[in-house]
């Protein structure tokens, strides 16, 4: 077993005893990556920073729970995506639409960019532009793209048959190959 792993079972050894402190240092060790999960699903900062809070709070309460048949970060992640996805479904439910699908044009006209600049503006362009889609495709987009999970893990999370998974995804890809045709 690594160091790191040693140090993280170490702290949720602490943390299932209540110490505020280890809770402290494993939420320091993985707030920023679970944001971003949270935020890439539900598209607002404001949410996705309360269902990061919702879900290191259940994380801690129902740490008994915790097998470490995956690492602890792979659990709360699915944590966060299980929260990001229920509020994404109320938020459907509610018939609320966000209005911050705004693009951003990148306009560099007098000074030459690194390459690294360049793939970063198009990685940024990417990531604005799936915001464009439609709910669902940006949601398993997500979950496929970013968040590595396969066809299999993604039927479950969004509770729709394999072969829809597959043909959704598809879809969403070639729409998202679309718009940024558009675009440019």
């Amino acid at each position: 077993m690594n160091r790191t792993k040693e140090n993280t079972n170490a702290l949720l050894q602490l943390c299932l005893k209540g110490n505020q402190t280890a809770q402290l240092k494993v939420y320091d060790s993985y707030y920023k990556a679970m944001y971003n999960t949270a935020l890439r699903i539900v598209k607002d900062s404001a949410e996705a920073e309360d269902i990061m809070q919702e879900s290191f709070l259940s994380a801690f309460t129902k740490l008994g729970s915790f097998k470490g048949e995956v690492t602890f970060g792979s659990w709360l992640k699915r944590i966060v995506i299980n929260k990001s996805i229920y509020h994404y479904r109320k938020q459907q439910k509610k018939n609320e639409v966000a209005l911050d699908d705004v693009i951003y044009k990148i306009e560099d006209n007098d000074r030459v960019v690194s390459d690294h600049a360049i793939t970063e503006l198009k990685a940024q362009k990417v990531m604005e532009t799936m915001k464009l889609l439609k709910d669902n495709y940006r949601v398993s987009l997500t979950l496929h793209l970013i968040e590595g999970y396969d066809y299999e893990e993604i039927s479950s999370i969004m509770n729709i048959s394999y072969a829809n998974c597959r043909t959704t995804i598809s879809r969403a890809k070639e729409s998202l190959r679309k718009k940024l045709v558009i675009e440019n």
